[in-house]
């Protein structure tokens, strides 16, 4: 909840739009066609514009966009009537109709896309599919790049994330990804993916999914206090990826806190959002410092969106 995001002193977000095509042979949730799913991911636009109406919340599109909210969120009054901001992403990308239809979508603000969610997709497949990316998948990718809009490589299946990453230039990040040397399955990174997004200079977002979190979890089955998955289980993977990439540069807050579960799929100390500001004295318990940890918690998303806006 916005109240709840202001509480906990979490004034930036990364705020999805979704909207999955399925074929008739797709089991998955979805949509009939790529014009329905652009279809809803305009309904979920619209939602966004109308908390802009209501003065709740601002977009966030460019540098000096950033910057002014940045200096709003760190003048030291009250944050609670703050507007919080958000870069708009996609995740999966079946609803872009046709390529040219990212140039309308990068009009109304959209900075960040993953071309692929669950399952096969029109332009990657995703988590739990295989296969490389074809002559569309590509062609999106370097439209993305004339664009400046970032990549967001979770949710790529193995083939699709090295070809992605081979086959684009501009900036990629990982919005919410844990380690497959904890939770071994494909919808998280080995160590050598989790490497080249390092060499790319990307940041990588730890994600409070229990499934994600702790081997062996069953959806609709487990609990998060019998499978002891807690937020010290979230410092396990920042901390892995901390190992690989020599320093604390290219982590931070990914969450994946936006709907699609709620309590009894978080870690058991995670009661709302709020609940965040728990993992500065985690980390600092396993002997990050001060400057790390404000990296990891805020800082390598600022740098990185700096970067990527110059």
């Amino acid at each position: 909840a916005l109240p709840e995001l202001r509480r906990g002193e979490i004034g930036l977000v990364v705020a999805t739009q979704i909207g999955r095509y399925v074929a008739p042979d797709n089991n998955l949730p979805g949509w009939h066609s790529p014009q329905q799913a652009w279809a809803q991911t305009q309904g979920q636009l619209a939602w966004y514009k109308a908390m802009e109406d209501a003065g709740e919340m601002v977009q966030i599109t460019d540098l000096a966009g950033l910057d002014q909210h940045i200096a709003l969120w760190s003048d030291g009054n009250d944050n609670a009537s703050k507007t919080v901001g958000y870069i708009l992403s996609l995740e999966g990308a079946d609803s872009i109709v046709d390529v040219t239809y990212l140039q309308k979508a990068y009009d109304y603000g959209l900075r960040a896309l993953g071309p692929a969610h669950y399952g096969p997709g029109r332009y990657a497949n995703g988590t739990d599919a295989t296969g490389q990316m074809g002559e569309n998948g590509i062609s999106l990718l370097k439209e993305m790049e004339r664009l400046n809009i970032i990549l967001d490589a979770t949710h790529l299946c193995d083939d699709a994330f090295w070809q992605a990453l081979d086959n684009f230039d501009g900036h990629v990040w990982a919005s919410h990804n844990n380690c497959r040397a904890l939770v071994d399955h494909n919808r998280q990174y080995s160590d050598d993916m989790i490497k080249a997004l390092v060499n790319r200079g990307a940041v990588i977002g730890a994600a409070l999914d229990a499934w994600m979190m702790v081997p062996g979890w069953i959806r609709g089955q487990s609990d998060p206090k019998t499978m002891n998955c807690n937020l010290e289980v979230m410092a396990d993977h920042i901390d892995h990826i901390c190992q690989i990439a020599g320093n604390a540069l290219h982590v931070g807050m990914g969450t994946d806190l936006d709907g699609a579960f709620g309590r009894e799929q978080c870690p058991y100390d995670l009661e709302t959002i709020t609940d965040l500001q728990k993992v500065p004295e985690i980390l600092t318990k396993r002997g990050y410092s001060q400057t790390d940890i404000e990296q990891m918690m805020y800082g390598n998303w600022l740098r990185f969106l700096r970067n990527a806006w110059k």
